[in-house]
């Protein structure tokens, strides 16, 4: 066995001084940041849906036009196609938006969060949770690679 399976890597331990409020206090902060980070991921999504139906919806003129209706072709082309999301903004725009004034700030805030109080280290409450929780020196129960 390694020897170093059996200790947590540096980069997870807690560094001298820090107390057990400290680390689940910058744990609770990451743990926001990892949700924001979901939901970021479904903003994507909603980009990408959004997107596609757009496009789908121009296809649909198209078909609806070859059919022989042109009046309702030329209603969903004028009153939907490419029109915005939100006033003034297709996706692509509430996505930056929302990465410039939001979810930029709210990681460089993580970031010194943890740069203040845990030496910069992330994942120290996960991985003292790891520490407590695998059965050391079982097969697949290691501390690292």
């Amino acid at each position: 066995m390694n020897e170093h399976a059996e200790s947590p890597d540096e980069r997870y331990r807690r560094p001298d001084g820090v107390d057990d409020d400290t680390v689940a206090a910058v744990g609770k902060v990451s743990e926001a940041l990892e949700c924001v980070e979901r939901a970021r991921g479904h903003l994507y999504e909603l980009h990408q849906l959004i997107g596609h139906g757009d496009l789908l919806l121009g296809d649909a003129v198209e078909a609806l036009h070859r059919a022989g209706h042109p009046e309702h072709a030329q209603r969903l082309q004028q009153e939907l196609l490419g029109r915005n999301v939100i006033a003034g903004r297709w996706t692509f725009q509430i996505v930056e938006d929302f990465d410039d004034n939001y979810w930029a700030i709210f990681r460089a805030e993580e970031k010194r969060v943890r740069d203040a109080l845990q030496d910069g280290k992330a994942h120290v409450f996960e991985s003292e949770m790891k520490e407590r929780r695998r059965s050391h020196g079982r097969p697949g129960h290691d501390a690292r690679p």
